[in-house]
């Protein structure tokens, strides 16, 4: 598989649902202790490069009730707030950006696209858990809204190994690229190499601006 390069100052991390309601589930192919430890890993890379981080959390209480046959758990019964807080595990730092959302997407009912691009981002690198639920809604989206893509297969995983290996060799590859937690740190360094010898400016700077603006 061809190397890519991640131009830092135009790239994002958006790391999807790690947390505690997310996390402790049963996950295949990869252990969510696993996926949790590689986002971390990604997310310190992505802040030595001064590039966005963002994780994004679903608010499980208050899920965005629509008309289907099966329903998003039982709101008379709602999990507990702390299902909903991100694990600390997953490196998450005050300067990186939290979006909370009431689906699956990222994007859904969020403003997450006009903070990327305000920060001037165009390629996101999406993790998280799960494959086919909150990481392929988002990463549609994503598209459909012209941003590249790369998904960072070990630190994804499912709640079946065997939907997780259809999303990545069926659906991803015709969304962007695929690749592994140490590919994509080759790639931003390889971006960084190609750019001049001056600091980089936006990308962290403007999308820690929005943040406060919250």
């Amino acid at each position: 598989m061809d190397k890519i390069k991640l131009d830092p100052e135009t790239s994002a991390l958006i790391l999807i649902d790690l947390q505690y309601g997310i996390v402790a589930l049963e996950t295949s192919p990869h252990p969510a202790s696993s996926v949790v430890a590689k986002a971390a890993s990604l997310a310190a890379t992505f802040r030595k490069h001064r590039s966005p981080v963002i994780y994004v959390r679903v608010d499980l209480a208050n899920m965005l009730q629509v008309p289907a046959d099966r329903s998003h758990g039982d709101r008379m019964n709602p999990p507990p707030a702390i299902a909903s807080e991100l694990v600390p595990a997953s490196g998450v730092q005050p300067g990186d950006l939290v979006v909370t959302k009431r689906h699956w997407s990222a994007f859904s009912g969020t403003d997450l696209e006009e903070k990327l691009k305000r920060a001037g981002v165009k390629t996101v690198v999406i993790g998280g858990i799960t494959t086919n639920y909150g990481v392929e809604s988002s990463a549609r989206a994503a598209a459909g809204l012209g941003f590249g893509i790369v998904f960072v297969e070990d630190a994804t995983t499912s709640i079946s190994a065997e939907a997780h290996q259809f999303a990545f060799e069926k659906i991803f590859p015709m969304l962007g690229h695929v690749r592994k937690t140490s590919e994509v740190i080759e790639a931003l360094r390889l971006g960084r190499c190609c750019r001049t010898s001056q600091p980089p400016s936006g990308g962290m700077s403007e999308l820690l601006e929005l943040r406060e603006e919250v």
